[in-house]
């Protein structure tokens, strides 16, 4: 395995020989367990309470050459200043097939660590969502005034503010946008359709175009998408669209309907052919689904009937190359099974355990190396300080005593410092409540299970792998199987070192495809 170190300080106590013991460590694991260090990233602290990610996230952009295959840390209160950063960044290593290994902490064997790691992404998820909810009701109350909702301006258009005195606060005044015609870029739309409506071909248009160094709204120059983006555009008629809802006459038009109308209908006629114009399909299982013949990892594929019908399945990598008897599975039916078998798992007595020992995991985050040093340094200088006071009391010297008076002077100085230091340090970790983890989890017990955006989350939360059989599926969770309470119908007597594992039959008409 190819893989870089990360290393950082940002203790104010700490020193670059830090950084050296941190890289020492580093290198001795790697040599250890094979690894191959190709390059190394570090990150040296300016102060006590702010750190310089600058080479952390050169290293997480660098990532995505995929050229190395795993980030080793001293510990991984290195890598990331919270749990939060922590689980973001995990999880575009891991898009990327990347681990985070760390050379003081087993953590990638620790099945506390997955599940932590797995809900903390779930819950973000999901409160993002719901975020988002909110952030659409905002939304949808410009688009009931036909306002500026964000994204690119179309080209022929530009903005003008608006003082609405319904959306203010109270406090001050929300300025709002809405559309007004670009006097000096509608002619370039306008020629666009008539071009394609006298007959002249894309690639005309483009040459045209770009010949005379005219650009996009996105500043580049004008391809097959941009045209076609504008030429579908009803707000070139008039026509506020905000989720599939339309407000005519709510912008100013810069394209009559006749001309647009006998746009659309070319655009119909030269359409692509409907196998070039597949649609782009979310498979839930992809890189989770695994092959329980040869252990290779299936994955999505999609196919079309000679009627045109879409068909999509998951497939064994080594069957595409004759190399496995196993055959492919349609999507709906392993991912209805795996979904189900998620919600099932949601006990009330699971979501009990799993809110337990998530926030013991969080707690036990809390105890970092850098609060303990912090905590061992506010201890010696209370002693100090305790000592000095006494000597300044049994001192009859003067100018022993101002000496004292100054040493003391800057232990003051330095506690203040530490217990500053202290506070950003619990900051920096996450403060999990037992509620809080039930509210999400019995959230996701209750979702729509047909929403995709649930389905996602379910999966991605509580499973970690799931092998195929041509008679049973064997779904590994996220959760501890040394932990005894934990009930699962269907349990099989299934090796497993991390994971609880249940394994579920296939419909007959399932296995009979199998």
């Amino acid at each position: 395995m190819n893989a870089v170190i990360y290393a950082r300080y940002s203790s104010h106590n700490q020193t670059e020989c830090s950084i050296e013991g941190q890289l020492e460590e580093c290198r001795k694991y790697a040599e250890q367990n094979n690894i191959n260090i190709i390059g190394e990233y570090i990150d040296r602290a300016k102060s006590g309470t702010k750190d310089n990610r600058d080479n952390f996230l050169k290293m997480i952009e660098d990532s995505k050459r995929k050229t190395f295959e795993g980030v080793l840390v001293y510990q991984l209160d290195r890598f990331a200043r919270n749990k939060y950063d922590s689980v973001i960044y995990k999880k575009q290593l891991k898009d990327r097939g990347i681990r985070v290994l760390s050379a003081r902490e087993n953590i990638s064997q620790d099945a506390s660590g997955i599940l932590m790691e797995s809900v903390l992404e779930g819950m973000a998820e999901y409160f993002s969502v719901e975020l988002g909810q909110k952030v659409r009701r905002g939304m949808k109350l410009n688009a009931d005034c036909c306002y500026y909702n964000g994204g690119t301006i179309p080209l022929g258009y530009k903005l003008e503010v608006v003082n609405d005195d319904r959306f203010n606060n109270g406090i001050k005044k929300a300025v709002k946008k809405r559309y007004v015609i670009d006097e000096n870029k509608a002619p370039i739309v306008k020629k666009i359709f008539e071009m394609y409506a006298n007959d002249n071909k894309m690639s005309e248009i483009i040459n045209y175009l770009n010949g005379l160094d005219l650009r996009t709204a996105y500043n580049k120059s004008f391809n097959k998408s941009s045209i076609r983006r504008i030429l579908e555009n009803k707000k070139y008629i008039g026509i506020y669209t905000y989720h599939g809802q339309e407000t005519k006459d709510s912008i100013p038009r810069i394209i009559d309907d006749e001309l647009f109308y006998k746009v659309q209908q070319e655009l119909r006629k030269n359409s692509l052919a409907p196998a070039r114009r597949r649609a782009k399909t979310e498979y839930l299982l992809s890189g989770k689904l695994y092959c329980g013949l040869c252990r290779e990892k299936m994955t999505g594929s999609s196919g079309t009937s000679e009627n045109g019908k879409l068909y999509t399945y998951y497939a064994c990598k080594l069957a595409n190359k004759h190399l496995c008897d196993m055959d492919s599975v349609k999507k709906e039916d392993i991912e209805d099974i795996v979904l189900k078998s998620c919600q099932d798992i949601l006990t009330k007595d699971n979501i009990n355990l799993i809110a337990k020992k998530i926030v013991e995991y969080a707690n036990n985050e809390k105890n970092t190396i850098e609060y303990k040093q912090l905590s061992k340094a506010l201890k010696d200088n209370e002693r100090r300080k305790i000592n000095i006071v006494k000597a300044i009391t049994e001192c009859e010297d003067n100018t022993t005593r101002q000496i004292l008076f100054d040493e003391l002077s800057k232990i003051q100085n330095a506690l203040d410092e530490i217990n500053q230091s202290l506070l950003i340090e619990k900051a920096k970790h996450l403060n999990l409540g037992i509620t809080e983890v039930k509210y999400f989890l019995n959230n996701l017990r209750k979702g729509n299970i047909n929403k995709f955006e649930y389905q996602k989350i379910l999966i991605n939360t509580l499973v970690n792998k799931v092998y195929l059989h041509k008679d049973k599926a064997i779904i590994l969770f996220n959760i501890n199987n040394h932990v005894e309470e934990v009930k699962i119908s269907l349990l099989n007597d299934i090796e497993s070192s991390l994971f609880n594992a249940v394994a579920l039959p296939l419909s007959n008409e399932m296995a009979s495809k199998s």
